[in-house]
């Protein structure tokens, strides 16, 4: 009976634990959010930008403030340049006024605006140029290598990916093949610098992540036979 009774008092506290973990505002676990519009300025310091966009956890947070935001950078913030899909590492000196940026910030859920702005961001991402918007819509599956890639095939044991990505595996097994060709961009991430590698250096095992712009509704096939546009080896969360 005592034991019946401590299990029972054991399995509240849990219970009052993952409701309290879900309350809303409640925090949690660390997520990124990600802020992007022009540059407006940026020291060794602060970075200040006009947002115009970013993920639906950073817009949230921007509701009824104003459009300029300061953020904090330092010695754990990376910069990078984009120039036609491939990153360069930078200082912040390299960044220009009226650039097209984003910046990622790791907080706890239910962190807010303010908090987020004093912690340092982990990327800056310079873009220079804000990008137009696709033709096609991304189907990104996440997985691990099966093996060594050549001959413009990625085997890759699907594990996670977009809704639009996942509704094609339903009733297909998890072990796919996705193409790619001269165009595909192959980064191996090692913390948050990326390095642009040949496909032949994956590893089976790697953790990595597929994009694939395909038109809307195409077929698993069809998606499977576009060229990716990008592969990222041990990419950081964004």
């Amino acid at each position: 009976m005592k034991k019946a009774l401590a299990l029972i008092g054991a399995l509240a506290l849990l219970c009052a634990a993952a409701t309290a973990a879900a309350a809303p505002g409640g925090k949690g676990r660390s997520v990124p959010f990600a802020f992007r519009g022009e540059l407006k300025s940026v020291s060794s310091s602060s970075l200040t930008m006009a947002v115009e966009g970013g993920s639906r956890n950073a817009l949230r947070l921007m509701l009824g403030q104003s459009q300029n935001q300061s953020f904090t950078v330092g010695d754990r913030t990376e910069f990078l340049l984009w120039t036609k899909g491939i990153p360069k590492v930078v200082g912040p000196g390299d960044l220009k006024a009226g650039d097209w940026v984003q910046v990622t910030v790791r907080g706890e859920r239910g962190s807010s605006l303010g908090e987020l702005e004093q912690t340092q961001a982990g990327i800056v991402g310079d873009h220079v140029t804000q990008p137009q918007p696709p033709d096609h819509p991304l189907y990104l599956y996440r997985g691990t290598v099966d093996g060594p890639q050549s001959g413009g095939r990625v085997a890759l044991h699907v594990r996670g990916g977009n809704a639009r990505a996942l509704r094609l595996l339903v009733g297909q097994p998890g072990d796919q093949t996705f193409a790619y060709d001269d165009g595909t961009i192959f980064l191996l991430w090692q913390g948050k610098v990326p390095t642009v590698i040949d496909p032949s250096q994956l590893r089976a095992g790697d953790h990595v992540t597929i994009r694939i712009r395909a038109p809307f509704r195409a077929s698993l096939s069809q998606v499977e036979s576009t060229p990716a546009s990008h592969v990222g080896d041990h990419e950081p969360a964004s």
